[in-house]
């Protein structure tokens, strides 16, 4: 039997963002991920073709199917019932160490992070933010611009809103808006992750929010967050869906899609972190870039 050529992955900015399978197994067939359900049906799924597959509860992996995963640069990611909490991630391969080293020693040095933070703060917000300040006086600026940015959108939906209120442990104790937006949230971190892993850095490693495992997903997130998944959010919740994390989802889905969100993240990233004015380690002649990334 002649040996299979070596797998190619899909541009990142070629592939849809994300999508979600549920009750089934998720295995290999013919080269290419399949979902097969209880009654043996099979669903392909593009090999390689998505960024993040969203795996909810119900949902088995098998061993060549995880394989397959790292070498395409398919990043998976175990979520609860209709996305509204991640889990745990896989790692499709992305990491470099350079990049990892130059990502550390930026968050190291205080006035490199400052710088970063700067940036973050400057896309978010499209506005010149003042050299002079802190990183806890950027905070204090944050939670004003962030509350005025959730209260316009809010006017926009037409949806009373009282704030981001929710518990992890108690699903049922949010409110329309709140749950429409937790939802969404979780697809915009999958889908952030994803391009994270595929630029080479860790998700861990963050500047504004530090010591959590996807420290720097949330910064990055935060970046797109109120021209992407807020206003899905509130505007989903303006209908009044009887499911409304599952009519979030497809809102999420189609708008990255529109969007092109993945196609802007990685270009981004590096321009926050370059902003931190320290100069990339030279790469070694064996950490080649993934080849996902392009």
């Amino acid at each position: 039997m002649p040996k299979m050529p070596p797998l190619k992955p899909i541009a990142m900015k070629e592939r849809s963002s994300l999508i979600f399978l549920e009750y089934g197994l998720l295995d290999v067939a013919d080269g290419a991920f399949v979902l097969v359900d209880v009654n043996g049906v099979r669903v392909q799924v593009p090999v390689g073709g998505v960024a993040c597959i969203m795996l909810e509860p119900g949902t088995r992996v098998s061993h060549a199917a995880v394989d397959l995963a790292a070498k395409a640069g398919t990043l998976l990611v175990w979520v609860g019932e209709g996305g509204v909490r991640l889990y745990s991630t896989g790692h499709p391969g992305g990491y470099r160490s350079d990049r990892l080293l130059y990502q550390a020693k930026l968050s190291l040095d205080p006035a490199a992070r400052l710088n970063v933070v700067r940036k973050m703060f400057e896309f978010r917000f499209q506005e010149e933010i003042p050299t002079d300040y802190s990183v806890n006086q950027l905070r204090g600026m944050e939670g004003v611009r962030v509350r005025e940015i959730y209260d316009r959108i809010a006017k926009e939906a037409g949806i009373e809103w009282r704030g981001r209120r929710y518990d992890p442990g108690n699903w049922g104790y949010a409110d329309l808006p709140n749950r429409c937006l937790s939802a969404a949230t979780a697809c915009l971190y999958g889908v952030t992750e994803a391009a994270i892993l595929a630029a080479g850095y860790s998700p861990a490693i963050g500047f504004l929010h530090t010591g959590k495992p996807l420290s720097f997903v949330y910064d990055i997130a935060d970046v797109f967050k109120f021209e992407t998944v807020v206003p899905a959010a509130f505007f989903t919740a303006a209908q009044k869906p009887s499911n409304p994390e599952q009519e979030v989802r497809r809102s999420c889905r189609d708008m990255f899609r529109m969007q092109k969100t993945l196609e802007k993240i990685i270009p981004i990233i590096q321009e926050i972190l370059d902003a931190g004015g320290l100069e990339m380690p030279k790469a070694y002649d064996d950490m080649v870039p993934p080849a996902f990334m392009e």
